[in-house]
């Protein structure tokens, strides 16, 4: 093991580092916030090639002589690169090639690769009587970040088991790429609330896999919408700039009738359904929501063509799981095994894979919508299930609104309602003006 402390030590590690694969781990200097809150205190690098060697870059630790800030932009390589946490490491280090092993395991297993159990004495002690004091892992002894780094490598990555061939497969590909970069992109341009920023942390480790959004004891996934405290995210660009909210319309029912092959008419989702049940717009927009999630009547299925062909679909992947012990999603066609479900039954696997189209939807959109807004101002500071919020500055003009919008609809696939506001709570409808 060696510890790079000088311009000639990080010349050499260089020589090797760029001629082999690696396990990189990054260790912030405050492990209390969020990565883009902190710098970076060391990275550990374990090479794969050749010798195993081990090598320590420390940035900001009391026990090293700390390499200037400058070598943190200067150290990449172009050989593929582990970690347990892409995103993490992304927000230190502008890298390709990054391969995130927590992936490889959620996609056999369909739930987080937990490391708790692998933190050293060490850190507990310091975390438990120092949990107030700032960047304490700088002061955590060295070696003990080493111990933990290698723990986690050696125990819970298992690097002859998890990097195998895994990660030339298109679906581990598409993960580690559309959805991990996608919300790494997403959580780096943080919202702004009245004299800070804050930054969400999403979590695509789930059962469905569907995101979950957290940070800081905040539910960024389920603000609330009625008590005010949305008031309190407003523009970072200040008399020049406002939220953009554009959610979509009947977004699950959309995405159901593409693959049951169901053509809605142009307009109102709801409106169409409300004909179809004899009913008002709002009770109908309840029922389809019961119906979708919930048990579809025979009285329904029989009278409503709609729901006809879905309950055929839910009868179809109902009997696919039981066949193939397994639910696979239609767009990315990434696989939840039974083996790693309890409780199923035909509603519940339905819901599963609602879920995974929306989001594998929204990834998809995503690869296409973030590299068409990397050179304006405005920036997507959301994404909540159904709907993008965007911290917009006017100079981009109503052209960036409307590029936004057609990329978002996906060939007016999946309209969008659009709404505006000086703040998160006080948000106006506008859907009109660009229609």
């Amino acid at each position: 093991m060696k510890i790079i402390e000088s311009h000639k030590e990080w010349k050499s590690f260089m020589k090797e580092f760029k001629i082999s694969n690696s396990v990189v781990l990054p260790i912030q200097c405050d492990p209390n916030v969020h990565p883009i809150k902190t710098e970076l205190c060391l990275l550990y690098v374990r090479l794969l090639d050749g010798d195993t060697k081990e090598y320590v870059l420390p940035f900001r630790h009391s026990d090293a002589i700390n390499l200037e800030h400058k070598y943190i932009e200067k150290t990449h390589t172009s050989k593929n690169v582990y970690t347990y946490d892409k995103k993490k490491l992304l927000h230190f280090l502008d890298w390709e090639n990054v391969f995130d092993v927590q992936m490889n395991y959620y996609l056999e297993n369909n739930a987080p690769l937990t490391i708790d159990e692998v933190t050293t004495s060490a850190h507990r002690y310091f975390y438990s009587t120092h949990y107030k004091t700032p960047n304490i892992n700088c002061a955590v002894p060295l070696m003990k970040h080493i111990q933990y780094c290698r723990s986690l490598i050696d125990e819970k990555i298992k690097l002859a088991a998890m990097l195998g061939d895994k990660n030339t497969e298109p679906i581990f590909k598409t993960y580690n790429l559309d959805v991990l970069e996608n919300l790494q992109k997403i959580e780096s341009n943080g919202l702004k609330i009245i004299g800070d920023m804050v930054y969400s942390e999403y979590n695509p480790y789930t059962a469905t896999g569907r995101p979950s959004n957290r940070f800081g004891g905040m539910n960024f996934a389920a603000l609330n919408k009625k008590d005010g405290s949305r008031k309190k995210f407003i523009s970072r660009y200040g008399k020049d700039g406002m939220l953009i909210e554009m959610d979509y319309d009947a977004y699950h029912l959309r995405l159901i009738a593409d693959v049951v092959d169901y053509q809605f008419p142009n307009g109102s989702v709801h409106k169409h359904m409300a004909k179809l049940y004899g009913v008002g717009y709002d009770e109908a927009k309840g029922l389809s929501f019961q119906y979708l999630y919930g048990h579809i009547p025979d009285d329904v299925i029989k009278s409503n063509p709609f729901f006809k062909k879905v309950q055929k679909y839910i009868d179809q992947i109902w009997n696919n799981y039981k066949s193939n012990n397994f639910i696979e999603s239609d767009i990315y066609n990434k696989r939840i095994y039974k083996k790693n479900l309890s409780d199923m039954n035909k509603n519940k696997v339905f819901n599963y894979l609602i879920q995974l189209m929306e989001t594998e939807s929204n990834m998809s959109m995503l690869t296409k919508l973030l590299p068409k807004i990397k050179g304006y101002k405005s920036k997507l500071i959301l994404y909540n299930y159904d709907s993008f919020l965007f911290d917009f500055h006017i100079k981009d003009g109503l052209e960036f609104i409307k590029m936004v919008k057609g990329t978002i609809e996906q060939k007016k696939k999946y309209p969008v309602k659009i709404a505006k506001g000086w703040n998160y709570h006080e948000m106006k409808d506008i859907t009109r003006k660009f229609k």
